[in-house]
């Protein structure tokens, strides 16, 4: 599948590499093209302009800064409209941490990647368990976000819809345990059922 990833920074490269590996089209969204033309040969896929990321893309991966967002929808919301976002960004000291109300209310939205720290998805498994990525999103998109969080080596444990809230929770106990209490960002939540 065509994945734009909007952002060309640590997370965006994180993603964006093992979903090029897994043979999905990666194009990285950047306000630079040119000055981030070589990130295409380090992480796979193609650097391009945020408009031509956008279009033709099936799934939206914002992985910039979560204040970033409502400039982002200021200059390219037609192009958002009725598609289907991933939102990676933490607004880190916000009462709410997505970034949902910065983008068109027509965006089919889910919420993923923003429950563990990205050296944690960079390298998904701990003590030979694959970590678990818990996420949100419309029911009918539920089978496309779980094949991207699949292809990054995580494994999707679905909330249900508009349940970022319940993500944003789990984001929270993340800083809580890791940074908080100093355990170290080599964390992760592990769902276990019996």
């Amino acid at each position: 599948m065509q994945i734009a990833i909007i952002g060309t920074g640590f997370i965006a490269t994180t993603l964006g590499r093992p979903l090029a590996r897994a043979g999905h089209q990666v194009v990285y969204g950047s306000r630079r093209p040119g000055g981030d033309a070589a990130l295409a040969s380090d992480a796979g896929g193609r650097v391009t302009s945020v408009g031509d990321a956008l279009s033709g893309a099936e799934v939206v991966i914002l992985a910039l800064p979560g204040a970033a967002v409502a400039d982002l929808t200021a200059a390219y919301g037609e192009a958002l409209v009725d598609a289907l976002v991933i939102d990676a960004t933490n607004q880190m000291g916000t009462e709410v941490a997505n970034a949902r109300a910065s983008l068109p209310a027509s965006v089919r939205y889910a919420r993923a990647f923003n429950t563990v720290g990205g050296e944690n998805m960079a390298d998904p498994v701990i003590d030979g368990q694959q970590l678990d990525m818990f996420f949100s999103a419309p029911a009918a998109d539920h089978d496309t976000v779980a094949t991207v969080i699949d292809a990054v080596g995580l494994r999707p444990v679905y909330l249900g819809e508009d349940k970022e809230a319940l993500t944003d929770a789990l984001f929270r106990v993340w800083i809580a345990l890791a940074m908080e209490q100093g355990r170290g960002r080599r964390l992760a939540l592990k769902l276990v059922q019996g």
